[in-house]
């Protein structure tokens, strides 16, 4: 097959996966974006006591609010953190009877996704993403930045913990409140909303992506496509990773809570944990596409390179064949001997000069109908 149907075939494979890539569930998008300290302290984002469902009137004091949960029976607190260190999460390890495992992981993190079980206390890692505005792709282009959010889940407490500048848990937790029929079902409600509100947006920063994705195919099967940047793709290919970094390993621990019955989380919640599970796998699904998409634009964009460096070399063969006439002509005549073909005749050299720029002619003919030139 010719060079040229290669390349065909190359982009039909391309507008196919485009296609597929464009299967994303658009949702309205919450605006994550949410101070990260509060003056509750030098990590404490938030801490509030949840009775019904409904948010009971004070709670910054931690202790008094555990300690008026446990005495009632009824209600749960749920601890917002940010960033905390080691000093400031031991107590808080030790008021809640946190596994020392788990704390360590939420206060050092970089963690992969995961759900571990400890006695009555699950602790579930999420990975975080958002899509970093820029007004144009270029190779070093930061696109997708991450984060993490920890949960740890009780009978009558939630502690979450967040690392990174994005991902805040307030919109979250306003929107929560806004339903108080969800929020009494506990704890465990709480760990779905998380897990929710993290899986939309994979889906809002792969909308985003998609974008760029589509801004590279575009330059690269336009005019001149062959002289677009490659560093813009391998670039893109960079930054999908990290964010399939995120998304993959998610897929797991999130049918975990979904079938397996655990004290801390009510079999309701665990049927809107299937609910999530099946938006990850779109999330999966797309970055997978895209995946293959950027490689077969990768492939389509070394095809042109190829068919345009052939075509300079069709250009440059044609034009040497052309020149080597005269060189040759110019060569012959040029050995200085005494008995040449009309070299005494009054018109020899216009003969010459006339045969050669006919013989130049006819070849430069002959390569422009072959498209050589």
């Amino acid at each position: 097959m010719s060079m040229a149907g290669n390349l065909r075939k190359v982009t039909d494979r391309v507008g196919g996966l485009r296609r597929v890539a464009r299967l994303a569930r658009r949702r309205p998008r919450v605006d994550l974006s949410h101070p990260a300290r509060s003056p509750l302290g030098s990590s404490v984002v938030k801490c509030v006591t949840y009775r019904d469902g409904v948010r009971l009137p004070g709670g910054e004091d931690l202790i008094e609010s555990v300690r008026t949960v446990r005495k009632s029976g009824d209600g749960f607190v749920w601890l917002g953190l940010h960033e905390p260190t080691n000093d400031e999460f031991a107590g808080i390890a030790e008021l809640f009877d946190l596994h020392p495992l788990a704390v360590e992981d939420a206060v050092e993190a970089h963690q992969r996704p995961k759900v571990e079980r400890y006695d009555d206390t699950l602790f579930a890692v999420f990975k975080t993403v958002c899509y970093i505005e820029h007004e144009e792709l270029t190779e070093t282009s930061e696109v997708v930045g991450t984060g993490e959010i920890m949960v740890f889940v009780g009978v009558d407490f939630v502690v979450t913990v967040r690392h990174g500048r994005h991902g805040s848990l307030g919109p979250l937790r306003e929107e929560l409140e806004a339903h108080p029929g969800q929020l009494a079902k506990g704890p465990s409600a709480v760990l779905h909303a998380v897990a929710d509100h993290v899986v939309d947006e994979y889906l809002h920063v792969i909308d985003a992506v998609q974008l760029d994705i589509e801004q590279v195919e575009t330059d690269v099967f336009t005019e001149g496509g062959a002289r677009a940047d490659p560093g813009r793709i391998y670039q893109l290919k960079r930054e999908l990773l990290e964010l399939k970094r995120a998304v993959i390993p998610l897929g797991r621990p999130l049918l975990d809570l979904a079938d397996r019955p655990t004290r801390v989380v009510e079999p309701e919640i665990q049927a809107y944990f299937r609910d999530v599970s099946d938006h990850l796998l779109r999330a999966t699904e797309q970055i997978a596409a895209f995946d293959e998409l950027l490689n077969s634009i990768l492939q389509a964009h070394l095809a042109q390179v190829t068919v345009a460096q052939n075509e300079d070399m069709r250009k440059i063969t044609a034009w040497a064949a052309v020149i080597a006439v005269p060189t040759m002509v110019c060569g012959v005549y040029g050995m200085n001997f005494d008995h040449m073909p009309e070299l005494h005749w009054r018109f020899g050299y216009g003969l010459v000069i006339g045969v050669t720029a006919v013989a130049c002619l006819a070849l430069y003919r002959g390569f422009r109908r072959n498209g050589w030139l």
